[in-house]
Order: structure tokens, then sequence, then C-alpha cells
């Protein structure tokens, strides 16, 4: 079917839902957004599903989340009756139509028999990566579009392991999500059958107080933070989003008495309307918590993402104002703490090891060697990180003591299995109350970890190229980056390609080895002086990524070297 008889499919929908075809009246009148709402299927992949909200079948709406539904409600079908009983477990942010689009979720489940648990209110994704293993349920629905603007929503599935679904059984779902050809046309219990049906439990507390029982297993030091909790100030802000809940108890459980919230940001609001974006990020989402931290004299200021996955941070510098540090500066300085903590107090794990994206700093690679922890790089993607921690679980090869992305989601202790800003938060208000008892700040940490390993930089450039036409420009740019391979960034040569799509490792004089990780669209450039780049497309967003990563003499050194890159990388992506 065309993009057109689709729109007529859905224009002349007797039952279509009241809001969603006034919008389908407005969006009528622009032929453009028309086409692009119509022209083909939201993308549904290892990562769920994310986009604008409105009409049609390229949109996040009640029936695109019924037709995902009813396709994981056959992916389950397909197993045995018992593991069908276990059910799936169902949370939600605060987004435009989040509780409607998991109660929607829930209805479609219960028509296809399936339990299904759903939180009474929002709640964060880690939380739902929990509920998932303590429920002991199949699968796990999270309704969120994580950092996206106001605009969007989307839902994520999580697999038995409280992951994110690993690629061959997302495939699987996949290819039964597909098969729902028509969503308008999918059937869900209506409210008098649910009433009856028992199918559909809401759940909370216990699950909350479950959830907060494993957090005391973040803090390493108690003495420390019983000692120093009292002193530390800290600004916390949830961005409007799920983290205020489990984020105060958590610190107050651990132990820490000084922290304030942002007022303004500490109410759910799905307009997220003090930020121009609820990306912690963004340096602009600090705006209030920095007016805040200023009047507090605050130690350091932490922000949650909406769904309260990613954490982003900023530290207090020397003349009193504040710095926002990156994903990978955080990571590194989490790093050292848990591994030099574990390794004083004599409580190292044998085989220590910690897992980041293969788009991560390598700096962490440094510390973890320094320790004697081993470093194990995984493809971008919190559900590879799950997967190795379940590996060393059954396999008794490692201990995981620490996972994260660059892109601001970490995780300590694997009671979660995805990204999760409640333990970061509770680990790094320890981190700075390590460094406040010796009279420093995290930024007197981080230049002490420069000064031991080198001045490690990093820079990601994310260029957005939206709708049909974006997609295929994204297409042909890594098309052309593997066919003109190039030699070398900014006079650095290139001593070594990885395509991941490919499986490939290739040197400058033409020798291949294979790659062991899951096929993906990635190609990394290992350079001289430990110079990198890497390409991806994202995997929830109509963008390209460039990543970058240097180790200079100095901080200008690195800053000069990053600078460089990005002007070839320009060079060769305007050619």
């Amino acid at each position: 079917m065309s993009w057109e008889q689709v729109y007529e499919q859905w224009a002349n929908e007797v039952n279509l839902e009241e809001n969603l075809k006034q919008q389908l009246t407005v969006l009528s009148q622009d032929s453009k957004q028309l086409e692009d709402a119509f022209y083909t299927p939201l993308g549904f992949g290892t990562a769920g599903m994310r986009g604008i909200l409105g009409p049609g079948i390229n949109r996040m709406n009640i029936y695109t989340v019924r037709q995902a539904t009813e396709g994981l409600a056959r992916f389950m079908d397909a197993q045995d009756p018992e593991t069908k009983r276990r059910g799936v477990a169902i949370a939600y942010d605060s987004r435009h139509q989040s509780p409607e689009f998991a109660m929607e979720a829930a209805k479609t489940l219960a028509k296809h028999d399936i339990p299904s648990f759903v939180f009474e209110s929002l709640r964060p994704t880690p939380e739902l990566s929990f509920a998932v293993r303590h429920l002991n349920a199949f699968t796990g629905i999270m309704i969120t579009a994580s950092h996206n603007p106001a605009a969007y929503n989307g839902y994520k599935v999580y697999g038995e392991d409280g992951g994110q679904m690993p690629p061959a059984d997302a495939d699987a779902l996949t290819k039964y999500v597909r098969e729902v050809s028509n969503p308008l046309k999918v059937e869900v219990m209506s409210d008098e059958e649910v009433e009856h049906s028992g199918l559909i439990s809401i759940i909370g507390e216990e699950v909350d107080n479950a959830y907060l029982a494993e957090m005391k297993a973040v803090t390493i030091d108690h003495e420390l933070i019983e000692e120093m909790g009292k002193d530390l100030k800290l600004v916390y802000t949830p961005l409007h989003g799920t983290g205020k809940m489990l984020g105060e108890k958590a610190l107050k459980q651990a132990g820490f008495e000084q922290f304030v919230l942002v007022p303004e940001q500490a109410i759910p609001d799905p307009d997220f309307t003090t930020v121009k974006s609820p990306n912690p990020e963004e340096h602009s989402a600090f705006e209030y918590a920095i007016r805040l931290g200023e009047k507090e004299g605050a130690d350091l200021l932490i922000a949650t993402d909406p769904d309260a996955d990613r954490l982003g941070a900023a530290v207090r510098l020397p003349d009193g104002s504040y710095e926002v540090l990156t994903g990978n500066q955080l990571g590194a300085i989490m790093i050292q703490y848990i591994l030099e903590a574990h390794q004083a107090r004599k409580t190292m794990p044998a085989n220590p090891a910690v897992l980041k994206s293969i788009v991560s700093s390598e700096l962490p690679t440094a510390i973890a060697k320094n320790y004697g922890a081993t470093m194990f790089n995984v493809l971008t993607g919190f559900k590879f990180i799950a997967e190795k921690i379940q590996q060393f679980e059954e396999d008794h090869s490692h201990t995981f003591m620490f996972g994260f992305e660059e892109s601001y989601g970490y995780l300590v202790k694997p009671f979660v299995r995805d990204k999760d800003a409640i333990q970061a938060l509770v680990l790094l208000a320890e981190v700075a109350a390590f460094y406040k008892k010796q009279g420093k700040t995290l930024y007197d940490g981080l230049q002490s970890i420069f000064e031991t390993y080198g001045y490690y930089a990093e820079k990601t450039i994310s260029v957005t190229m939206s709708g049909q036409e974006g997609s295929a420009k994204i297409a042909a740019l890594m098309e052309k980056f593997r066919q003109e391979a190039p030699t070398e960034f900014a006079g650095a040569k290139v001593l070594q390609t990885e395509d991941f799509k490919k499986l490939t490792r290739t040197d400058a004089a033409g020798n291949v080895e294979a790659l062991t990780t899951p096929p993906s669209d990635v190609l990394k450039y290992m350079l001289e002086e430990q110079g990198w780049v890497a390409i991806r497309p994202s995997g929830t967003e109509p963008k390209i990524k460039f990543y970058i990563g240097v180790k200079g003499n100095s901080q200008d050194d690195a800053e000069a070297k990053i600078a460089a890159y990005e002007a070839s990388i320009q060079a060769i992506t305007k050619d």
C-alpha cells in the first residue's frame, strides 16, 4: 500500500480516537508532514521504538502501542504456557500519554490471556528492569522516550534478565510486530472485561521497597558517609521526571542529609517547561541547578533525565562556578573510586571486571588496568553490558564492578540490568564525600586522575537527518566511509579500522582479522598517539554520531587534538 492509501485507511476509520482524529484533520493540511507520518511504520528494533506523538503509522499513539504489544503477545503465545503465565511488568514515565500507553499495552496483553503488572504511577526505567527480575516476569515494557524533547514518547521491551532484549530475541519479536499489518484492527480487552479478568495487577510500594533494599549495597564506605553525609551539600534535579521518588529516598537511606531538590523541576511535567531539552548531557539543563547551587554553596549538582536512567553532574570549580562534566569523565571518577575503595578495604574480588561501550573513553581502561581489573568493550546499548554480566554469573569468570556508556549511563550493582541513575546518584554523592573529607572537590579528583593517567578528552558530534531523506543520507554517508576508507585524520595515521557491520579488523598493511561481537553498523578508527574516531547511526533517533577520543600531554594539548580531528571529520563529510 502507498502512504496515501494508509492515510485514507486512518482518515476513514470510524472509531479512530477522537484526539487523533482532530490532529489528523490539522495534519492533512501539511502534505510533507502527512507523508512523514504515514510513509513507513515507526521503526521497531533492539531498543523498541521511539517517535513523535500523533496520528500515523510513523508516530507514537495508542494504535502503534497496540501493534507493538500485539507482536509481543504473539511472541509470548509461541512460548510454553508456564512461561507465558509469568507475564509482563509495565512502567511509564512523566511524558504525555505515558499512563494511557501503559494501560493500552496491558489490555492488549490481556486479550491474549497474558497477565501484566502495571505500576500505580510513574517509575524510573531502572525500577522496571528490577521489577522484571523481582517478579520473575517473562518480559517488561517501559513507556518512555528517555531524554528526548516533549513531543516524543517511546516503548522499550525488556527480557527476563531485566536487560533490554538481546539481538536474537529482539529480531524474533520484531518479526511478530511486523506481521501485525494494521494497527487500527488490534483488539484490546474492554475495561469491563479487565475488571473481571484478574489479568492486570497494580504494583507499587512493595517493589519500591525491594529496590531500595538492594540499593544499600551500592554504598561502599558506610563510615565515610556517616562522617561526611551531613556536611556534603548536594543539589539534585530530576528534570520533571521520575527520579524524585526513589532518588530522594535512596539519598536519605544512604545517609545524605544536606541535599536539596530544585523545586521547579521536582514536579513531573510532560512539557518540561523549565528546560529546552530534559537531557543531563546538555549544559542548559543545569541552569536552575546552578542557580540553586550558587545560593546553597553546593559541592555537587546532579541531574537525572525523565526516566532516570541517565545522570549528569556539575562540579564546583576553585572560583565557585560550576562545570558540567562529560559522561566519560563521570565514568572515570566513579571507576577510580570503586576500585580504590575496594582495594583500600581489602574487599576487591578475584577477577574484577569493568564494562564499557566501544565508543566510550579509554581513560577508564587505564584506570582498570592499574587496579588489576579487566576492561571489556561491548557494542553501544546497555543490553550488551547486561549480557556480559549474565555471562559472568553463569561461568564465574569475572566479578562485575561497574558498567558505563559515554552517553551518561552507569550501573553499579547488577540487581538492575540497565542504566541506573538512582544508583549513580548515591555513588557519586559518596565519591564527593570522599574528596570533601580531604578538603577537595570532584573537580580536584578529576585533575588528579588526569595527572596520574594522562589527559584524555572526548567529544561526540551528533548530526540530525530527519525523515525519509535523512535516513537515506545517513546510509549513504556510512557507505562512503566504507568505500573511501580514510587513512588519516588531521595528519594522524589510521593504524587499524574496525568495521562492526562486516565484523572485521584491518590494520594499515591490509591484514584482516575477525571481530567477535554481534554485527552493528559502526566504524572505528584507531589512530596514532592513542587517538580514535568512531561513526555510528543512532539506534533511537534520526542522527548520525561521530565520536572522537584523544590522549594529550596537557588539557590544552588534548583539546587541540579534538579540534583538529573534528575539522578533519567535517572536511571528509562535506566532500
